[in-house]
């Protein structure tokens, strides 16, 4: 399998980048298997799932970001378990933790967003894990799509545990706005849950209509990267993404 070209920056000023995303569990895994899936990845921006949300929730996950040489963005407990993590490429304009309407009897949710820049590039990000509940997961598809856009950024991109397939109904409302990324461009692997047993695709990365999709999916057999590792980190699979971003009119 080919190799997903690196990050750069070119002449015209749009970016190349690398975006994963990863449900981790609360990091009750092996840990140091989880770092080295993310190293493996070599990412510039990192959407995380089920982030440590508890006692001493910052340490834990600045401990995961300083060992996959990465830095916290925002998110965590804050966004009710979605983290941002970036490298140092990456400049930051605004981050924003969003708390979604809570329903009783069910997980709090909510979304990390960033706008970020790369050279010339600029750059709409938001990280969910949307409910288990197929009605509150519906609506909460709506919200993301609404936060995007509020975003206020030509091109941006959103991603994680959507808690549905792509024949949902929650799903297939992202998917008609926005590219699914695996859909457009497909490369590694499709299944993200999970790592045992691949036989379902819950986690995605979407991007609006002017990002070019480069190739996405789970990075299986990459450098670095051992089905060990894959199945000791967490209990899903990993999404990896190439991009370029256009730069900034």
């Amino acid at each position: 399998m080919a190799l997903l070209p690196e990050s750069r920056t070119n002449p015209d000023g749009s970016a190349l980048i690398r975006v994963l995303s990863y449900n981790i569990r609360s990091m009750r895994d092996d840990t140091t298997a989880l770092a080295r899936v993310i190293t493996a990845c070599d990412p510039d921006v990192v959407l995380i799932q089920e982030a440590p949300r508890f006692f001493r929730w910052r340490k834990k996950l600045a401990r995961l970001a300083r060992a996959a040489n990465l830095v916290i963005l925002t998110g965590g407990a804050t966004a009710a378990g979605p983290a941002i993590l970036c490298n140092l490429r990456t400049t930051v304009e605004r981050t924003q933790d969003v708390l979604l309407p809570l329903t009783p009897g069910l997980h709090r949710r909510g979304f990390a967003t960033a706008v970020l820049r790369f050279g010339g590039a600029r750059l709409g990000v938001l990280c969910c894990h949307l409910s288990l509940q197929k009605d509150e997961r519906y609506a909460q598809g709506g919200m993301l799509l609404d936060r995007l856009a509020g975003l206020g950024v030509e091109h941006a991109i959103a991603g994680g545990d959507l808690n549905d397939r792509p024949t949902g109904r929650t799903f297939r409302r992202l998917a008609d706005s926005l590219q699914d990324c695996w859909a457009t461009a497909p490369w590694g692997s499709e299944y993200t849950s999970t790592p045992l047993d691949p036989h379902q695709r819950i986690d995605a990365i979407f991007a609006t209509k002017g990002v070019e999709v480069l190739g996405c999916g789970v990075p299986l057999g990459q450098p670095g990267i051992t089905q060990k590792d894959l199945r000791a980190a967490t209990d899903h699979l990993p999404v990896l993404a190439a991009l370029r971003i256009p730069a900034a009119q």
